[in-house]
């Protein structure tokens, strides 16, 4: 049983909108996604959120996306290859130097919304973000969706030479394919508490998930993705902090 990182996207405040309880949620997790002012954050923002990151000690990715603020990176624009490799770069870019500020560093890429699920589906997606993380370091790894069969995002990884973690979701339901079920359709996000931990607990210790359509999935994942943009999320957040960490004591 391999041990889990938890991560959770943070910064997606913009100015006086505050968006997550990221003051919460930042102790209890291994990894923040740090928005870059795409989809959501500013200059502000990203630099108290990587201040936060660095008191607690919590790995900082650059969390890029659409330029798509309205639609918080949710809907897929229609950028071509080359425009998505810079506004990649562009984001990494711009966390780098907040990151160096503060006296530490990115650890790696995952990309937001409408962006993160595109790069799973189109090669062409998938190849200009990974150039875009090789243009700036090609030592980080890429964050991307655990899904039934990764082999062909594997064997695309390698030619361009670049890591990945496979990224699993507590709060998510599931298709028979292993992609997130759409926002768009009834019950694509958890809310009960006790089902986002169970959930949770059947990814990190390798039981099948029930996906949408009533079929078994199991989910090889290096890192577990939670949510806390309310007090109850935030719960289930501790929860399962504590899940893993007892489970760490048992392994």
């Amino acid at each position: 049983m391999k041990s889990l990182l938890l991560n959770a996207d943070m910064g997606e405040s913009l100015g006086p909108w505050v968006m997550g309880l990221d003051h919460q949620v930042m102790p209890h997790v291994d990894l923040a996604n740090i928005a870059c002012g795409f989809h959501a954050s500013d200059p502000d923002v990203m630099r108290r959120t990587v201040r936060m990151a660095a008191e607690h000690s919590v790995g900082i990715g650059a969390h890029p996306a659409y330029p798509d603020l309205i639609g918080f990176g949710r809907r897929s624009l229609a950028c071509s290859p080359t425009e998505i490799e810079n506004l990649v770069l562009y984001q990494v870019g711009a966390l780098a130097a907040i990151c160096r500020a503060e006296g530490t560093d990115i650890r790696y890429v995952k990309p937001h919304g409408a962006l993160y699920n595109d790069m799973a589906r189109k090669p062409e997606i998938f190849s200009a973000v990974a150039r875009a993380i090789r243009a700036y370091n090609p030592e980080l790894p890429l964050m991307t969706l655990a899904s039934r069969d990764t082999s062909e995002i594997q064997k695309l990884a390698r030619t361009h030479g670049l890591t990945l973690w496979f990224e699993a979701f507590a709060d998510r339901a599931y298709d028979t394919h292993g992609h997130l079920v759409s926002r768009a359709q009834p019950g694509a996000v958890h809310h009960d508490s006790d089902v986002i931990l169970d959930q949770a607990q059947r990814i990190a210790t390798g039981q099948p998930l029930t996906t949408s359509d009533g079929s078994e999935l199991i989910l090889t994942a290096d890192t577990l993705c939670v949510h806390g943009d309310n007090e109850e999320s935030v719960a289930s957040v501790r929860a399962i902090r504590q899940m893993l960490n007892a489970l760490g004591r048992q392994a």
